[in-house]
């Protein structure tokens, strides 16, 4: 719940204008749900891809001030499903989170799947079971057809920081980050196959800076980042997205 429409429009554009384009690297914006139709008139979309940070899993009807995945269809590729404060804050189930994934895919929005432990849950060493309950609650009306598309993002909620006060949150390293993708990956092999675990994206979000963005973007198995506080701050997002870049490319950037 950051940032104005004027300011997600400028936020946009001074971002565009920052960083160069590379097809390798896919660039995916989640702003506030009243920024979304703005959004993707103004967005150059070569660059820039959207999505929803929430919806409801209906279709349509009676369900006042909820905005459906039919409604987003067409404004966004992606959509987030099960953020740790949906959970955490907002008290959704897996059973809604597995009707909004089955929502998602039947209009044709990708859906991001977050999954992650509480502090709580980590230090009893129940990371594993939670990731495996989560993805089995979450992925349970999807066919593996659909899994392949799907994109997962390990969120460790004792890691998330409110984007300010970094150092007030522990951090996870790239190798906890690694553990986790390979414990995901094992889940949805078990569920939908090997094939399609490979196909699945496994994005690491949880603290993500510009210092530390290289080094979970080497972690083995992790795909992308899903950023967080960082985001807000144009210049580090930008930086971010140099360090993706620089991840997919080694010589991007250097002078011969």
């Amino acid at each position: 719940m950051n940032l104005t429409i004027h300011e997600a429009s400028l936020f946009i554009h001074t971002l565009s204008d920052m960083i160069d384009h590379d097809p390798k690297v896919e660039i995916v914006l989640a702003p506030t749900m009243l920024a979304l139709q703005a959004l993707s008139l103004q967005n150059p979309h070569h660059q820039f891809k959207l999505a929803a940070q929430n919806f409801y899993w209906r279709d349509s009807g009676a369900y006042t001030g909820e905005v459906s995945a039919t409604q987003l269809r067409g404004l966004v590729r992606y959509a987030l499903v099960g953020h740790s404060e949906r959970r955490h804050v907002f008290g959704e189930r897996d059973r809604d989170l597995r009707n909004k994934v089955q929502a998602a895919y039947r209009n044709e929005i990708t859906p991001v799947l977050c999954v992650g432990e509480t502090a709580s849950e980590r230090a009893l060493g129940e990371t594993n079971d939670i990731l495996h309950d989560q993805l089995v609650g979450g992925l349970s009306n999807i066919t593996g057809e659909e899994a392949g598309h799907l994109v997962v993002a390990y969120e460790p909620v004792w890691a998330i920081s409110n984007g300010k006060d970094f150092a007030s949150h522990a951090v996870p390293t790239p190798n906890d980050a690694a553990q986790a993708a390979k414990a995901i990956r094992n889940q949805i092999a078990h569920l939908f196959g090997a094939a399609t675990a490979k196909k699945v994206r496994v994005l690491y979000g949880g603290s993500v800076t510009a210092d530390n963005a290289a080094g979970y973007l080497g972690a083995e198995g992790i795909d992308g980042l899903l950023v967080g506080g960082a985001s807000l701050d144009v210049h580090s997002f930008a930086a971010i997205i140099d360090k993706a870049a620089k991840k997919k490319s080694p010589t991007k950037g250097k002078k011969k």
